[in-house]
C-alpha cells in the first residue's frame, strides 16, 4: 500500500472501531448473582455471556472461583464486597489491603482479569436496614480506595457504593425530579460520600428498579413503568417524562448537582423485569419492559436532564432460586436466562428490534427426566398441608403465588409441585419423595396448563459452598418464622 492507502485504511479501521465500542451491546453489563441450589460452572457461564456479545459483569462477591473465569476474556468486571464485611473493612485498613491483595492485584495481571470497579457493600443504606451500615460503609470505602491506590491500580479501579434509588427523593408536595434531594437522614452523609468518589474519578452507581414502583404502589400508572408511552406524562421545567426510569434517574443528577457534583458519572447498577412472582412479573411484561429499554439504550436517547451514552447493568442474568423472599416472590426470577441458562424470551441488545433468543449455555447436563408428585392412589390426605409446607420451606415454591405462573393448580397440583421442587434440590434423592407415603415418582412430565415442572441441573457448586448456601437458606427461613 502507498502512503495515502495506508492513511485512508488505518483511518477507516479507527471509525470502525470506534463504532464498535459506542455500539450499545458494548455498554450493556449483567449482573451475574449466584445464591442458587445448583449453579453451573463459572467457565460455562462466562462463556455464554461472551457469546452473547456481553463485555461488562457486575458481581455480588469476589469468589475466586468465578474471578478467575473472567481471566483472558476481556469482559470488564465489577467486583463486590458485601454488607457483612463491611465492619471488619471499616475498622482496620489492614483488613481493606489484605482484600485488595487476595481479590485485586492477584488476578490483575497481562492476560488476567480486567477489573475496573469494586463495590463496596450493595445497597447499604435502604431504610429497610434500620442504619445497619450508616457507620461502616463511607470509612469502608475510603480504606479499599486508599488500598487500591497503594497497591498501584487505583488510577484504573475505583472503590464505589451501589445505592438504591431510595437514597434521594423528592417531596410529596412537589414529586418531580428538580425538587430532588439526597434523603434527610443521610443527607450530609450522602454529600460527602458523593465528594469523595467524585475527587477518585468514582462514579454513581444506582439500582432503579420501575417494577418496585408498580408492585408498592397499587395505583401507580402502569404504562408509566414502561417506556413504549400510553400513558401520563409528568412535566418539570420544561421537560417531559413519559416513564419513571427517566424521572427517577433525573431526580438522581438533580441531587448531585445539588451536592456539588453535576459532572459526576452515573451508572445505573441495576435494572430490569421479573418474569415471575407477581402478578405483574410476567414474561409479557418483562419483554415489553426490555424492548422499550433497549431501544432506549440503542437509540442512545439518555434522559431529559443527561442525554446520550449510558452505562447500564441489567437485572439479572440467571435466575436465583435461593435468593430471600421477603421483599417478594418475584425476587428469585429476575433472570433474562432461566435456573438453566436457557433464555427467557427473545430481545436485542443491540435495540435495534431484530429480536431472537440469546445464546444458552452449553453443555448443561440434567438429572434423570423423572418428578416427584402426589400420589394418585392415596386417599387418606389429612398430612397433605404439613408436607406442603414442609417442601416449600427448604425449595422453592414462588411459582404457585397469587398471580404466579402456576396460580391456577388445584390442592393436589399445588402439592405435586412443591414436592416435586423439594425432590429436584435434593438432587432426586428416593428419600426425599416420601412425605409420610403421599408422593411417588413418576417418569411421566408432570408439567401441566402453562406451569413448569422443572427437572434439575447436575449441580457445579463445590460441596460446601452448597452447604454455606442451604445453611442461609434454613436460616432465611427461621428469621421469617420469628417475624
Amino acid at each position: 500500500m502507498n502512503r495515502r492507502e495506508i492513511l485512508t485504511w488505518v483511518c477507516c479501521a479507527t471509525v470502525a472501531a470506534a463504532l464498535v465500542l459506542a455500539s450499545p451491546a458494548a455498554a450493556l453489563g449483567v449482573n451475574w448473582g449466584t445464591i442458587m441450589s445448583h449453579p453451573l460452572l463459572p467457565t460455562t457461564v462466562v462463556q455464554m455471556i461472551k457469546s452473547n456479545g456481553i463485555t461488562k459483569v457486575k458481581l455480588f462477591d469476589a469468589d475466586s472461583w468465578t474471578v478467575s473465569a473472567f481471566a483472558g476474556t476481556g469482559i470488564e468486571l465489577m467486583l463486590a464486597i458485601p454488607n457483612d464485611m463491611l465492619k471488619r473493612i471499616s475498622s482496620d485498613y489492614s483488613h481493606a489491603q489484605d482484600w485488595v491483595k487476595e481479590n485485586v492485584t492477584k488476578h490483575d495481571y497481562d492476560g488476567g482479569v480486567n477489573i475496573k470497579y469494586v463495590a463496596v457493600g450493595n445497597e447499604p443504606f435502604l431504610r429497610s436496614y434500620n442504619g445497619s451500615f450508616m457507620k461502616t460503609t463511607f470509612p469502608a470505602l475510603k480504606n479499599i480506595q486508599k488500598a487500591l491506590d497503594e497497591a498501584g491500580v487505583g488510577n484504573r479501579i475505583k472503590a464505589t457504593v451501589p445505592l438504591n434509588a431510595d437514597v434521594y427523593n423528592s417531596p410529596e408536595s412537589n414529586p418531580v425530579p428538580s425538587a430532588g434531594d439526597f434523603r434527610s437522614d443521610i443527607h450530609s452523609l450522602m454529600v460527602d460520600m458523593v465528594r469523595f468518589m467524585h475527587s477518585n474519578g468514582a462514579p454513581f452507581v444506582v439500582n432503579i428498579y420501575p417494577f418496585l414502583s408498580l408492585y408498592q404502589n397499587p395505583d401507580f400508572p402502569i404504562d408509566f413503568a414502561f417506556f413504549d408511552g400510553g400513558g401520563r406524562n409528568l412535566n418539570d421545567r420544561g421537560h417531559q417524562y413519559t416513564n419513571v426510569f427517566d424521572a427517577n434517574y433525573d431526580t438522581l443528577v438533580w441531587s448531585l448537582k445539588k451536592a456539588g457534583v453535576s459532572d459526576m458519572k452515573i451508572i445505573v447498577g441495576e435494572v430490569g423485569w421479573p418474569t415471575d412472582g407477581d402478578k405483574n412479573a410476567n414474561t409479557e411484561n418483562a419483554k415489553r419492559f426490555y424492548d422499550g429499554f433497549l431501544k432506549k439504550m440503542g437509540q442512545n436517547e439518555g434522559t431529559p436532564m443527561r442525554p446520550g451514552h449510558m452505562d447500564v447493568y441489567l437485572f439479572g442474568l440467571i435466575d436465583e432460586d435461593m435468593k430471600s423472599v421477603l421483599p417478594g416472590n418475584f425476587e428469585r426470577h429476575w433472570g433474562i436466562f432461566t435456573y438453566d441458562c436457557r433464555p427467557k424470551f427473545p430481545m436485542d441488545l443491540s435495540g435495534k428490534g431484530n429480536d431472537k433468543y440469546l445464546k444458552r449455555a452449553t453443555g448443561v447436563q440434567y438429572l434423570p427426566e423423572q418428578w416427584c408428585v402426589l400420589n394418585p392412589d392415596v386417599k387418606q390426605l389429612s398430612a397433605l398441608g404439613p408436607n406442603l409446607d414442609y417442601a416449600c420451606s427448604l425449595s422453592d415454591c414462588t411459582a404457585l403465588g397469587y398471580g404466579s405462573s402456576c396460580n391456577d393448580l388445584d390442592r393436589g397440583g399445588n402439592a405435586s409441585y412443591a414436592f416435586n421442587m423439594y425432590f429436584q434440590m435434593q438432587d432426586q434423592d428416593v428419600r426425599a419423595c416420601n412425605f409420610e407415603g403421599l408422593a411417588v415418582i413418576t417418569t411421566e412430565n408432570a408439567s401441566r396448563n402453562g406451569c413448569l415442572f422443572p427437572v434439575q441441573i447436575v449441580s457445579a457448586a463445590r460441596p460446601a459452598a452448597v452447604a454455606t448456601a442451604r445453611a442461609l437458606l434454613v436460616a432465611g427461613i427461621a428469621a421469617i418464622l420469628l417475624l
